[in-house]
């Protein structure tokens, strides 16, 4: 039962309550430029039409081959055949299976810095927290950037061609400024949902708000209250953010009004 004591003796630690609010805010910060740097890259490997077998859809004589393994062969799309797996198997699997396996698997024996960051962030645990969630996110923001570039009218890019564009230039300044307002609230709401999903990193001892609750717990031997604080903590992150998001959702959406 939730009292006046448990919450007085909650307070008690809201030291932890601060740190851990610090860990989660960097937590998803550097979550969303790691991820949105590997979702670019999946999303243009997803859309590439690089087929390295291409010269074996024809015999020695020029003409196409008949439908069978090498014509099949010759289709291939060896980047857009890896991105896909890789969206596919994250978006399939527990985002704790992911962290265990990032954190137990892949930095096992890694010898990693003991430094702690803000005095307090163990960044021996916190960097794998921040892979494991960037990869995760890199998976989900990389199906929302390449539909933000599928959005874009094709006749910009014959446009851009006739004018002499590369492929290269027309992506970089007529299509990716374009997709990046469409995907924009997108991406922010991808913000919010990395700062609850950051709570998860308190399995492998990354000190952020869940940490907190743990540790209150621990001491007081009572956790109503301390989730009770955490979930307001939560709600005092997410809920003005996601004003501010539609705030300037609105604004750009001004100009396609008209």
């Amino acid at each position: 039962m939730l009292s006046a004591k448990g919450f007085q003796a909650t307070w008690k630690y809201i030291e932890l309550f601060k740190q851990g609010l610090i860990c989660t805010l960097s937590l998803s910060a550097l979550t969303v430029i790691f991820g949105f740097l590997l979702a670019l890259v999946l999303a243009l490997c997803r859309l590439s039409d690089i087929r390295p077998f291409r010269f074996l859809a024809t015999d020695r004589e020029g003409h196409l081959r008949p439908q069978g393994f090498l014509l099949s062969l010759s289709r291939l799309k060896p980047l857009d055949v890896l991105a896909t797996v890789y969206v596919e198997v994250f978006r399939a699997t527990p985002m704790l299976v992911q962290l265990f396996i990032i954190y137990h698997i892949v930095f096992h024996g890694v010898p990693l810095p003991k430094f702690k960051l803000f005095g307090f962030i163990r960044f021996d645990r916190f960097l794998p927290g921040v892979v494991a969630l960037a990869l995760n996110s890199g998976a989900y923001l990389s199906e929302i950037i390449r539909a933000g570039i599928q959005s874009i009218d094709g006749g910009q890019t014959e446009a851009a061609r006739s004018l002499g564009l590369t492929q290269m230039q027309n992506m970089r300044f007529v299509v990716l400024p374009q997709a990046v307002k469409n995907i924009l609230p997108a991406i922010a709401n991808e913000f919010v949902t990395i700062i609850k999903e950051s709570s998860i990193c308190y399995t492998i001892g990354v000190q952020e708000i869940m940490y907190a609750v743990n540790a209150i717990k621990g001491a007081t031997f009572s956790i109503g209250e301390p989730l009770i604080v955490s979930a307001a903590v939560y709600f005092c992150l997410t809920f003005p953010t996601s004003k501010i998001i539609a705030y300037f959702e609105r604004r750009m959406s001004r100009g396609d009004k008209r």
